[in-house]
């Protein structure tokens, strides 16, 4: 959302960027980061957050009750500033966002992942919450509850490229009015025509994030050689790790609980992506040329692992046993067969296709400039 709200500045409108109480209070950011403004509303929980809550389902109940009311109190509020409200775009998983934009009389956009399909689907390449969807109630309700007002929103944003996706386009453009946007990957990796905007602006981790930028220039071009890596793991997951893993690796791999990832994919020193493939990581991989190996976990990952080898030929997907493990036999496989061998180039011949095409969209001229050009052009004229 930064990086679009950039966009959007380099276009001549003023962009605020809402989160909660308790993110804002507890990262202390400095508004505005990049140009983006910062402003929050409340989740009903702002001494702690999610988990202060006794549920999910309680949490999202606060957050629609909450956040409808703070929200349209900030609207109010910004009408008396040289500043009003005039377009919100919104998360879809936050329908009643919309509701609060509608009753202010406000323009509304709603960005989406929209993957478009052109292989067979197993039970394995479609969302969880429709493979399972009683494993997760909630969030089954929330995903659906996404459709419940989309009829009353001006656009349906996309983060990605006309290009990439052209077949799930064409099709939703006949039932919605989609804008294909993306990538929102920073201007300085892509078009480069935004001055300084070389990072999304928000650095939770300041001292792994230069400790792993440190570290990757010190290793050679696409890292093919000996396939050291970085590992992101969480602190609460190294406990798992072999006493002495992280000794024994040497030089050869550092382990951080953060990195900054679309940093570290632009260095030109990464030659593999293994990822989850949700779906910023996967737009970013393709955008920036990077092979992937897919081990998707939940909610969009399976279908976006599924694009990635059977659609877009930019990597391979793990194949996991029926306790739904992935031995190390499996991910050497994947890895080698990224990192090694003609299988390995033409992934690298197809992501660099990708990637030149990301650039083409977001240039002046493409697709995706277009777009946005579209899109700013509607909410120009309804506040004029």
């Amino acid at each position: 959302m930064i990086h679009f709200g950039r966009r959007l500045i380099s276009r001549g409108l003023r962009a605020t960027l809402l989160t909660s109480v308790f993110i804002s209070q507890s990262t202390n950011l400095a508004s505005p980061v990049g140009g983006v403004h910062l402003d929050a509303i409340s989740d009903g929980f702002d001494g702690g957050g999610f988990s202060q809550a006794a549920s999910i389902d309680d949490y999202l109940r606060r957050l629609k009750e909450a956040g409808s009311s703070t929200l349209s109190d900030l609207i109010t509020k910004y009408e008396t500033t040289p500043y009003p409200v005039t377009a919100l775009v919104y998360e879809p998983f936050l329908p009643w966002a919309l509701d609060v934009a509608k009753d202010h009389g406000l323009y509304a956009a709603w960005p989406v992942r929209v993957p478009g399909w052109a292989v067979e689907l197993e039970p394995r390449d479609v969302p969880s919450f429709v493979n399972a969807p009683e494993a997760y109630p909630a969030y089954f309700a929330m995903v659906v509850n996404q459709f419940s007002n989309t009829d009353k929103a001006d656009h349906v944003l996309i983060n990605t490229y006309y290009e990439l996706e052209k077949e799930a386009l064409d099709t939703m453009s006949k039932v919605c009015p989609v804008l294909a946007i993306g990538p929102t990957v920073p201007s300085i990796y892509l078009d480069n025509r935004i001055p300084n905007d070389d990072e999304y602006g928000v650095d939770l981790f300041t001292l792994q994030r230069s400790t792993a930028t440190t570290w990757i220039t010190t290793k050679p071009p696409n890292s093919r050689t000996n396939h050291p890596f970085i590992w992101v793991i969480r602190d609460t997951e190294l406990a798992k790790l072999p006493h002495t893993f992280v000794h024994d690796l040497g030089d050869s791999a550092l382990v951080v609980n953060w990195a900054p990832q679309v940093e570290i994919l632009a260095s030109g020193k990464v030659g593999c992506f293994f990822t989850h493939c949700g779906w910023n990581s996967t737009i970013e991989a393709l955008s920036l040329g990077i092979p992937m190996v897919a081990f998707p976990q939940w909610t969009d990952q399976p279908p976006n692992a599924k694009l990635v080898e059977d659609v877009w030929r930019a990597g391979v997907r793990v194949t996991v046993e029926e306790d739904g493990m992935a031995r190390g036999e499996e991910l050497e496989r994947c890895l080698r067969e990224v990192m090694e061998g003609e299988s390995g180039r033409e992934m690298k011949r197809s992501v660099e296709k990708w990637r030149e095409l990301a650039v083409l969209a977001v240039s002046e001229g493409g697709s995706s400039d277009q777009s946005l050009d579209e899109f700013v052009a509607r909410v120009k004229s309804v506040s004029s």
